[in-house]
């Protein structure tokens, strides 16, 4: 495992390292700094890959900018818009009127519902009456962590929050935590690991808050930034109407991931 880390860290380093290069003209697109596949992971040669990544360049593409990934701590990427140290974020971010007194989004481009998962074996099931007195593990900063306090911090035995969704998964496969509270295709993409096949599976999706889940993902925007919303939207539109999106979907998912 620490060869792992180190080799992650050090692919990330190479990574952020990378980015230094970028034109002034070029868009800096925030993403987590932290593996969260299959979305988003530097491989060991520090290049980011993932669904994420795709849809990125092909949104790029299609809006005709260029665009560099640049990877931000989670619980900092928000400030990094606002600052103008970015100039959008693709890094799973859900729509919630909370972030829109913040920041603007462009129109949805996945959905997912969050999910509990849980050791094999023990019968529980994704409602708090469920998960009485457990120890629950979310990422700090995300719809997943403020659903918990909401809904299940009156019942638990404890919240616990961790910097990146990979330190909660491994928590729970350690039996440090009970129960991990995330997307339901994070999760799922963990669950397929050898990690997860052997240590987990899934209890089920809590029930749906909009006004703490969000409506969705979205690109997040300056507030203001109209004409790249603008640019953004209709390429959005381009990518799900020419095929691009499912194209990139297949290469992942055995499922949709747009939603209703």
């Amino acid at each position: 495992m620490k060869n792992l880390l180190k080799t992650a860290a050090v692919a990330l380093a190479m990574s952020v390292a990378a980015f230094g290069a970028a034109s002034a003209d070029d868009l800096k697109i925030g993403v987590a700094a932290e593996p969260y596949p299959p979305f988003s992971s530097p491989d060991a040669s520090g290049k980011w890959v993932g669904w994420e990544i795709e849809f990125i360049d092909a949104v790029c593409a299609e809006a005709k900018v260029t665009c560099v990934v640049t990877p931000v701590a989670w619980d900092g990427i928000i400030p990094a818009l606002t600052s103008k140290k970015i100039d959008a974020i693709m890094g799973s971010m859900s729509i919630t009127d909370e972030r829109k007194k913040t920041i603007d989004f462009s129109d949805k481009y996945y959905n997912t519902p969050a999910s509990v998962i849980g050791p094999k074996g023990e019968k529980f099931d994704a409602s708090p009456e469920s998960l009485k007195g457990k120890i629950i593990g979310v990422q700090v900063s995300t719809v997943s962590a403020d659903y918990a306090k909401k809904y299940f911090a009156p019942v638990a035995s404890e919240v616990k929050e961790y910097q990146t969704q990979d330190e909660a998964n491994q928590d729970l496969a350690a039996g440090r935590v009970d129960a991990v509270i995330a997307d339901l295709i994070t999760l799922d993409a963990f669950l397929k690991s050898d990690q997860g096949k052997a240590c987990c599976d899934l209890k089920g999706n809590v029930k749906d808050d909009p006004d703490i889940l969000g409506t969705g993902i979205g690109i997040g925007l300056r507030k203001g930034d109209t004409e790249l919303m603008s640019k953004f939207n209709a390429a959005i539109k381009a990518v799900r109407s020419n095929g691009t999106y499912d194209k990139i979907s297949k290469k992942y998912f055995d499922f949709d991931i747009y939603g209703g």
